[in-house]
């Protein structure tokens, strides 16, 4: 099983866990820019960290053969702050960098008027470096977020087939289906989605612009969710190609829309694939460390 995680934090988790993932099958990743939990208090504090995700954890990664990308933004929690805002005015350094391959998380969290300026002002320059956008739709009031998400994203002119929006639920997905953005799910040991949900969902809406991720981060989650959800869907009755599908060519896909995916071969399995991890069942669990 090879699989790309197409939204997930790695400043927030440890070297450990770039191995554990390299034994599951993860070749890939995307990890978008995103609040640290502790706020920033200046510009300076997104430079530092920009050039982390374009630099240091691109070299953390390649030590376990993984391709390291990332996406860049102002998220939308700091947003709000007026000493975060100008930010936004230092995007276009690091949007034409290599293996940047998206404008994210952009989006809503509190729904405010200031959420709207930047997230309008992203789509933008999206349009201008002609990247993809990973969509950031709020955890409170996800039904009316999102819809006021598709509204934005119509009327910013960015092709719905360069947008994903992502943390999806059984309450969002067809509005979202229905517009023609892609569609991400966060798969969360206790909160979002999990593994079953993911399962009924594919099967009601099929596996096109489907995007399935861990989006692991420094609260409670888990980077091998993606592999966790694979194995549930086998064991479910989808085939190979079907979660070769939605765990590598659709992230393959909607980012190599960037033109700047770095992938080596067709990432088979790696030398390793004894581990007990991957010599598990399909109804196994990922040990946590």
């Amino acid at each position: 099983m090879r699989i790309f995680d197409p939204h997930i934090h790695m400043t927030s988790r440890t070297t450990d866990d770039y191995e554990r993932m390299a034994a599951a099958g993860v070749r890939a990743l995307v990890e978008p820019a995103f609040w640290l939990g502790q706020p920033r208090t200046g510009v300076g504090s997104f430079v530092d960290y920009f050039d982390a995700l374009i630099g240091w954890e691109r070299y953390r990664a390649g030590q376990f053969g993984i391709a390291h990308h990332c996406a860049i933004a102002l998220n939308p929690k700091e947003a709000n702050d007026p000493r975060c805002r100008p930010v936004l005015d230092v995007l276009p350094r690091y949007l034409g960098k290599d293996r940047v391959v998206a404008v994210g998380e952009v989006g809503y969290d509190s729904m405010t008027p200031e959420e709207d300026t930047a997230f309008a002002a992203q789509l933008r320059l999206a349009a201008e470096f002609e990247l993809p956008v990973l969509v950031h739709t709020p955890h409170r009031n996800k039904v009316e977020g999102t819809r006021r998400t598709l509204d934005v994203i119509r009327e910013s002119g960015v092709p719905p087939e360069r947008v994903v929006v992502d943390h999806l639920n059984e309450l969002t997905v067809r509005m979202v289906a229905d517009s023609g953005c892609w569609m991400g799910f966060s798969i969360y040991p206790d909160t979002k989605m999990s593994e079953r949900r993911m399962a009924v969902i594919l099967r009601e809406h099929g596996t096109a612009r489907m995007l399935v991720n861990s989006a692991a981060d420094w609260g409670r989650s888990d980077p091998l969710k993606t592999r966790a959800t694979g194995l549930h869907l086998l064991s479910a009755g989808f085939g190979e190609d079907e979660v070769d599908r939605v765990l590598w060519r659709n992230p393959v896909d909607f980012y190599g829309q960037s033109g700047r995916l770095e992938l080596s071969g067709d990432s088979p399995e790696p030398a390793f694939a004894g581990n007990s991890i991957l010599r598990g069942g399909v109804d196994d669990e990922i040990p946590a460390r």
